[in-house]
């Protein structure tokens, strides 16, 4: 998304199912989500996944080509990053941009386990080290 659009919008359930299949498949037309949300069990008509698509580039979520006249999507941003955006929000509304508070509410709660806590403690560290993104062979 853009610098000035740097707040994530909130999404739809609609909007949030178009984005997993674009993150999926990289790129697709609106025929093509249509085709997948329809294989999905939602069968929609070809203006209403086209109203969803241009909502989403309008978000900042979406970018597209044109292709002998079939406009290709793209998502904007990677998964993560998107994602990593949302959490950043809910750290700064819940704990006043604490992530301290977070990690330690995710442990406290058992959200992680032991392998992701290994994981998490070796990325701190390399951190720490001035390694800052080193990769540790864990999922980011």
């Amino acid at each position: 998304m853009s610098e000035a659009n740097d707040e994530a919008k909130d999404l739809g359930d609609l909007e949030r199912a178009v984005m997993q299949l674009i993150w999926e498949g990289g790129e697709m037309t609106a025929e093509t989500v249509r085709e997948s949300l329809e294989n999905q069990g939602r069968p929609l008509k070809e203006s209403t996944v086209r109203t969803v698509l241009r909502r989403l580039e309008e978000k900042g979520f979406l970018t597209h080509e044109t292709e002998a006249r079939t406009f290709i999507y793209r998502a904007a941003e990677a998964r993560g990053k998107v994602a990593a955006k949302a959490v950043k929000r809910i750290v700064d509304w819940f704990c006043n941009g604490s992530m301290e508070e977070v990690l330690v509410g995710l442990v406290d709660s058992k959200m992680l386990d032991q392998k992701q806590l290994q994981d998490l403690a070796k990325k701190i560290e390399a951190a720490r080290a001035g390694k800052c993104g080193a990769k540790t062979g864990g999922k980011k």
